[in-house]
């Protein structure tokens, strides 16, 4: 979940080339009135690549998962309330991009700030009924919020044969009841990345996390096989903090 003045750096090496002009371009474009449209306009640019990943962004409706008053097409971040947002969509998709290999059919993954439950949705249909989907929330009113969206979306199926579950939890110590996870998406920006995490990806698992506070960067957590970590940064992002549920709700 990002503040409204999230910062796009750089998804890549190739992307990295683009210039001011070409970004700027990009994201003042104007917004899309569709679903479809928001996809597609992601695939022009670049950011989506996977014909999976836009199969499954096509298949839950944004606009579900955007309170009222919103515009769940723009590529921007979303006000959800409780000091909270919901990712661009832009964001989104870099993150599942960066985890499909990892997403899999009958796969296990877990979804740390899941917020009005969007990217839940589609990390549930990427790793299908036969895999898992876990979102984690410390806003009671969120989760429940999210649980209607999702009997709303695409992965109703998931959450009705209970491949896809949300719960309420502290998201630095994740969901150790399913533990290991394939894959971890954290929406929020921790200080530094939290044990727990890494103890709760499996060997060849994948973790992308923003980290830092003022200045942050998405991270990308790669657990090998034999145990050991290796931390590479993606781009430099702008994201609310992953703190207490306290300190969320009387920040300022």
């Amino acid at each position: 979940m990002e503040v409204l003045r999230s910062i796009l750096s750089c998804f890549s090496s190739r992307s990295r080339s683009r210039t001011r002009a070409q970004s700027h371009a990009l994201w003042s474009s104007g917004a899309s009135d569709k679903n479809k449209s928001m996809v597609e306009q992601l695939q022009r640019y670049g950011i989506i690549r996977s014909s999976k990943v836009a199969e499954v962004m096509e298949a839950v409706d944004r606009g579900l998962f955007v309170p009222p008053g919103g515009s769940p097409y723009f590529d921007s971040p979303m006000l959800i309330g409780y000091n909270a947002t919901i990712s661009a969509p832009h964001m989104h998709a870099a993150c599942l991009e960066l985890l499909e290999k990892n997403l899999q059919p009958g796969m296990r993954a877990l979804d740390v700030g899941s917020g009005t439950g969007y990217l839940t949705a589609c990390i549930a249909l990427m790793v299908g009924s036969e895999g898992r989907a876990v979102g984690v929330e410390h806003i009671p009113e969120l989760v429940a919020t999210s649980i209607e969206n999702i009997k709303k979306s695409a992965a109703a199926p998931q959450l009705n044969d209970g491949s896809l579950s949300i719960h309420i939890a502290d998201g630095r110590e994740g969901w150790p009841e399913l533990a290991p996870y394939d894959a971890i998406h954290v929406g929020a920006a921790a200080p530094q990345i939290p044990e727990a995490l890494i103890e709760q990806l499996k060997p060849g698992g994948r973790m992308v996390i923003p980290v830092g506070t003022m200045f942050q960067e998405l991270k990308v957590v790669d657990k090998k096989l034999d145990g050991t970590v290796c931390i590479r940064d993606e781009t430099s992002v702008r994201y609310v903090p992953l703190t207490s549920k306290e300190a969320q709700l009387h920040a300022n």
